[in-house]
């Protein structure tokens, strides 16, 4: 049984984090504990980067694979250069376009970074967070802060402190609430050791930004489309189920989204069969379609505009968690263009669905 009395919870504001509190979360890791915080995209679960012991507890709290690699967050190149060697041209090209904020990149890794951190891996993944209460935090520590989604592992990520203590209250040391997080999905991973460098993850920064910054083309796997499970976890995200409400997720996807009504009329006819079997049924839905649904009864939840793919990750994992107070066997969940963000999104979604229906309109 979690002992809640043993984390503190601290209110910190985003934009002007104090420096007396963020020292005393600094301390807090300096000493091997572990501590939840906001970045720009999710919160994180962060210890120590250089601190073994600290680094499983990670693994060990979250029931995370011992083979699923951590980011490394640093507030500056030159924490960056501690731990990694034989930085590519490209990698600095990337930086100077995404950081701070929510790109990663896999590098050769430095003899510094503990094997815990890598899960053996010959690479590391490492980015500088956008956030002001993470940079500071980094600062403070003076060390680089090894950091997954702040949630139970196979759950959708945490965009708010309250995800984080319905998650993980009572086995960390802190929790760090600095409001709601600004992207809502976890930052773009690219791999910079391989020719052509290689999406692992889509994310905030879209592969079509990144493309033209390095003028060629980059690999964009099926793992990294949500479309299949890399052998090998080379960073995180690439393999296991992730993101996953209670409920049973289905995930109903089109090639082409351009008739919405082919769309509804497709979910509708999945909600149908399963009532016919005795469930009840939830939907999530963008703005544009929720309505035709909740005319016939349904519950339904919205996650915004296809016109604003932004809104729509913000909103993402939060419908997914309440998805799971709606008290239905199932909810069906509309596909979205996978165009710019909408890469990020369709690759949560296929992780987080039990089931997937694709059609051509």
């Amino acid at each position: 049984m979690k002992d809640t009395q043993m984390t503190k919870v601290v209110v910190v504001n985003a934009l002007r984090p104090r420096k007396e509190v963020i020292d005393e979360v600094a301390d807090v890791l300096r000493s091997g504990g572990l501590c939840a915080f906001p970045t720009e995209t999710v919160y994180g679960l962060g210890a120590d980067g250089f601190n073994q012991e600290a680094v499983l507890k990670i693994f060990r709290i979250k029931g995370r694979p011992p083979d699923n690699p951590l980011i490394m967050h640093v507030d500056s190149k030159e924490m960056l250069n501690e731990l990694v060697v034989d930085v590519p041209e490209i990698a600095y090209r990337f930086m100077e376009f995404a950081w701070p904020g929510p790109l990663t990149l896999v590098l050769k890794k430095s003899t510094k970074v503990p094997k815990e951190v890598t899960a053996g891996l010959p690479t590391v993944a490492v980015r500088c967070p956008g956030h002001p209460i993470a940079l500071a935090l980094i600062t403070a520590l003076g060390k680089p802060i090894a950091a997954p989604s702040a949630n139970l592992s196979g759950r959708p990520s945490p965009t708010n402190a309250k995800h984080v203590i319905d998650d993980l209250m009572g086995s960390v040391d802190v929790i760090v609430d600095g409001g709601e997080t600004f992207f809502g999905v976890e930052s773009t991973i690219i791999d910079v050791t391989s020719e052509p460098p290689k999406l692992l993850r889509p994310g905030p920064i879209a592969v079509e930004d990144l493309i033209k910054v390095l003028g060629r083309e980059i690999e964009v796997p099926p793992f990294a489309r949500g479309l299949a499970e890399s052998e090998t976890p080379l960073s995180p995200g690439t393999k296991y189920r992730h993101y996953s409400p209670n409920t049973s997720l289905l995930l109903v996807e089109l090639s082409d989204y351009s008739d919405l009504n082919f769309l509804v009329t497709a979910v509708l006819s999945h909600a149908n069969e399963l009532m016919r079997k005795g469930l009840k049924v939830g939907i999530i839905a963008s703005s544009e379609t929720s309505n035709h649904y909740r005319v016939r009864g349904f519950e339904v939840l919205t996650l915004g505009s296809r016109s604003n793919l932004f809104e729509v990750a913000h909103n993402l994992f939060d419908v997914l968690r309440l998805s799971d107070t709606l008290g239905v066997d199932a909810v069906i969940v509309e596909g979205f263009n996978e165009v710019g963000l909408g890469l990020a999104i369709m690759n949560r979604l296929r992780k987080a669905a039990r089931y997937r229906f694709s059609y051509s309109s």
